[in-house]
């Protein structure tokens, strides 16, 4: 028998609780993924400043210089849930990891706008694969009392990377023009050709092998990531159950109607949970958080900051903020739960918008103020503390757990679609909003949305901490998902959980 990553034997008295080192090895591995999309995030909010000076482009190029990573990280997403099933969730990773090197580098070489956008497009197909395919394998290979946990490494990894990416801008930012910010954004490269190579001595997700019927290769790597052979032994039993094995021990197709069982004719559960995944991903961006990661010099200058570096340093403030506050929310997960957080999160962050507009429309109206500038900045750094303790996290958490096994690769890559199109949106809107209803008045509007957004994850997410992946979808069952509700709020029917 193998024994690795907290496998012990059958005489050793086991905590089964406790969490699986070689489970979290690969989640981090998977997650490293992560990191280089968010270093390109944060790089872009402080290089968009260089590359407007070194280019000579107006605010409309700019606009569409940081969005369009995201509308082509639409194509790369509808696109890695197929490949996903067909290649398995392993080789995907690394094949974004490929896409991110080759986008890395025509961007750091980017002698022109042009050329700068044909890199931007194929860093965004690489998001598109990233940002479904690492928190559904982590979700994949994690038990059901830490999955909120490893399943959150992925956002954790995306701050980090901003912060890297925020304190990148500020280091390489001192260097020659030219310089400087082709620096900044040719180096994800590197970590990007690591990770490629690294991924490949992972395991392949257990669930996507029985998909694939290569059960023993299943039950093998089952064994890796479980405390002892019977909890190993458990969960197998529970993926074939949810597989629908045939009596004869073959394995239904993955594709075959999937795409109808998901968006044609979905059951009622079905429908509620990609009511649920959609939503979430859609309030994700649609309250304002990609405004403040990518444009925060700018808010940080209307607020009355004048300084390029202090900006850029008030900025590092941001990126440091959003990842230590998504550290703390990786170790709530699997205890608070998820719906506390998500609206505890969502209310701190439609205080955080208001408080953020008034700022700024002092600002407006009266000029430079010593004291609306520093409510400005706290408003700020407290807005991305609320999205980072819950919305953030929890978006990829709740949405890589709720479909069903047979329906997961490709319910993930929707609901990536969905948060990639609102990110596009607010970043190539931003500027132009702001010049239409002042900059105060876009931060009003995200107060509002997130009000919405509050009202939506009460009625409609039922709490998921603790439940196994093959138990989900009973708390979205039969189209009765509201039959033992307190008011009009779905109450997630209790799941033993023998994990």
């Amino acid at each position: 028998m193998v024994h690795a990553g907290g496998h012990n034997s059958p005489g050793s008295n086991p905590n089964p609780t406790r969490m699986n080192k070689f489970a979290f090895g690969c989640a981090v591995v998977a997650s490293i993924i992560s990191i280089i999309f968010g270093y390109d995030t944060g790089v872009m909010s402080g290089a968009r400043i260089f590359i407007q000076d070194d280019l000579k482009i107006n605010d409309n190029q700019v606009e569409v210089l940081m969005g369009i990573l995201n509308l082509c990280a639409l194509v790369g997403s509808l696109t890695a849930g197929k490949t996903s099933d067909v290649i398995g969730r392993r080789y995907t990773i690394a094949l974004s990891s490929v896409i991110f090197f080759v986008g890395s580098v025509v961007m750091g070489y980017g002698p022109n706008y042009a050329v700068l956008m044909v890199g931007r497009c194929i860093a965004g197909v690489g998001v598109g694969f990233a940002l479904m395919i690492a928190p559904v394998y982590s979700a994949e290979i994690a038990s059901a009392s830490h999955r909120g946990f490893l399943t959150s490494l992925p956002e954790l990894c995306i701050s980090l990377g901003i912060l890297l990416g925020y304190v990148s801008n500020y280091c390489f930012g001192k260097l020659a023009l030219k310089l400087g910010w082709r620096l900044m954004l040719g180096l994800a490269a590197i970590p990007s050709m690591i990770l490629a190579f690294g991924i490949l001595k992972m395991p392949e997700s257990p669930r996507w092998l029985v998909m694939q019927g290569r059960l023993e290769e299943a039950k093998k790597i089952m064994v890796l990531i479980s405390n002892t052979e019977e909890e190993a032994e458990e969960r197998f039993r529970d993926i074939l159950a949810a597989a629908e094995i045939e009596e004869d021990g073959a394995v239904k197709a993955v594709g075959r109607g999937v795409w109808r069982e998901l968006v044609i004719n979905p059951t009622p559960a079905v429908r509620l949970i990609l009511i649920a995944a959609l939503g979430i991903h859609f309030f994700e961006h649609a309250t304002g958080i990609e405004a403040v990661v990518l444009y925060s010099p700018k808010i940080f200058e209307k607020a009355g900051g004048t300084s390029k570096d202090k900006l850029l340093l008030a900025t590092v403030g941001v990126g440091l903020t959003k990842a230590v506050f998504i550290v703390i929310a990786t170790f709530l997960l699997d205890k608070v739960g998820r719906r506390k957080l998500l609206l505890t999160s969502t209310g701190g962050m439609a205080f955080a918008s208001t408080s953020l507009a008034i700022g700024l429309t002092m600002v407006h109206r009266f000029g430079r103020l010593v004291w609306a500038l520093r409510l400005s900045i706290v408003s700020a750094y407290t807005f991305v503390a609320f999205f980072s303790i819950g919305l953030g996290p929890i978006t990829w958490v709740y949405s890589s757990e709720i479909f069903p096994l047979r329906l997961r690769a490709k319910g993930a890559s929707i609901g990536v679609a969905v948060n990639r199109i609102m990110n596009a949106t607010v970043s190539m809107s931003f500027l132009t909003i702001m010049k239409t209803i002042t900059m105060g008045g876009v931060f009003f509007m995200f107060a509002g949305i997130a009000v919405v957004a509050w009202w939506f994850f009460f009625f409609m997410l039922p709490e998921t901490k603790g439940v196994p992946l093959e138990e989900i979808e009973k708390l979205f069952g039969g189209g009765d998902a509201r039959g033992a509700c307190d008011g009009l709020e779905i109450q997630a029917k209790r799941v033993n959980n023998k994990i």
